[in-house]
């Protein structure tokens, strides 16, 4: 296992790691440095766990709002999927109604009122003998 000489906050740790975590690890401890340096910058120079201490909880709230943006967007991402669900069934039935044409029933209804008003206007005609 591949041991690394980290540097936090102006002091230097030696840690073991798994192989292939040496970069992650690395990433790791220069993110707890700036926390470090960040915290000695305000309060002055801590005690090593005091300052770890420090560090490490101001990352675990930067963490927290990460997540709780996450699941924020997570939940909005839902949210718009279940629309697109809704528009795209919406659409399909709309396509479908389209794709079976015109509604034959409402159009013979329409022919036989407008054949009949046609009967009653020629009857109306006959009567007054306009047409033989």
């Amino acid at each position: 296992m591949p041991e690394l000489s980290l540097e936090i906050g102006g002091r230097s740790f030696s840690v073991v790691c798994e192989e292939g975590q040496e970069t992650q690890l690395q990433a790791a401890a220069q993110l707890l440095d700036q926390e470090a340096q960040h915290v000695m910058g305000g309060l002055g120079r801590l005690p090593e766990t005091r300052m770890l201490l420090m560090a490490g909880l101001m990352m675990a709230d930067r963490a927290i709002g990460v997540a709780w943006k996450l699941e924020s967007a997570e939940d909005r991402i839902g949210a718009l999927e279940q629309r697109l669900k809704d528009a795209e069934a919406k659409l399909a039935v709309l396509q479908a109604k389209a794709s079976e044409g015109p509604d034959d029933s409402r159009a013979e209804a329409l022919l036989e009122n407008l054949t009949g008003e046609l009967e009653e206007f020629v009857d109306t005609m006959e009567q007054k003998g306009w047409v033989a």
